[in-house]
């Protein structure tokens, strides 16, 4: 059994969504917040394997209750998914980053937010190829540029490139194997690799580091691959 916490100003929204995640028969909703600060001290007493998370709430909004829960200091950090009205909200980015491992619109349907939650109990995090790219697109848009002589391309293998390609198309774990006919235990392992070679903190801003590389699979990674792919090409 999933259990969650739910956070989110609006009792009526809370009940809402709780139906709905109850419904789907392996989800639990252990706890219900109002507030961030709320959150976090409900997550500290019941360890929920997944938050969904309101950003705007007054008494303290979502963003600092995200960062406490899935940042880089939190320990142990716990999944969370942005709940928001809006796929341009403003405040998406900035939960972005502070570690949120994607969002989902309110207006979701039943079964698109039960395999939300799934997708982060998982640690396969949330990006939905219908709203989650053009949100990463424009955050990557909105960060700096990166610094080419700072950032250099990474050796990733042409497997490995494979998955990052599904991953930016906002496949699942599950979805990855089926495509590239591989275990999923063995996509989670390149997914990590991915995750430690590119320095980011998950599959999220893996998909956000290709949107700000936009030269990134352009060409072999390795210099062994460059090699097969001149002598192919010579062929």
């Amino acid at each position: 059994m999933i259990t969650v916490l739910l956070a989110d100003d609006q009792p009526s929204v809370r009940r809402s969504l709780a139906i709905l995640l109850e419904r789907a028969g392996d989800i639990s909703v252990i706890a219900q917040a109002g507030s961030g600060p709320e959150a976090v001290a409900l997550a500290a007493q019941h360890r929920p394997d997944v938050v969904l998370m309101d950003i705007r709430m007054p008494g303290g909004d979502g963003l600092s209750a995200t960062a406490a829960l899935a940042g880089p200091h939190a320990d142990p950090a716990i999944p969370v998914v942005v709940i928001t009205t809006f796929d341009l909200d403003e405040y998406v980015f900035g939960a972005l980053e502070r570690g949120a491992a994607g969002f989902l619109l309110k207006d979701a349907a039943p079964h698109e937010l039960a395999d939300a939650v799934r997708a982060a109990a998982a640690g396969d995090g949330l990006v939905s190829p219908a709203v989650t790219r053009r949100v990463i697109r424009e955050f990557a848009r909105r960060s700096p540029p990166p610094d080419s002589s700072l950032s250099p391309e990474p050796p990733l293998t042409e497997r490995e490139r494979d998955v990052l390609r599904a991953l930016s198309e906002g496949l699942s774990n599950a979805e990855i194997s089926a495509r590239l006919f591989v275990e999923v235990g063995t996509v989670k392992t390149h997914v990590s690799r991915i995750i430690a070679k590119l320095g980011v903190r998950d599959r999220v801003q893996a998909v956000v580091w290709t949107s700000r590389h936009p030269g990134w699979d352009a060409s072999p990674s390795t210099p062994d691959e460059r090699d097969d792919r001149a002598e192919r090409n010579r062929k």
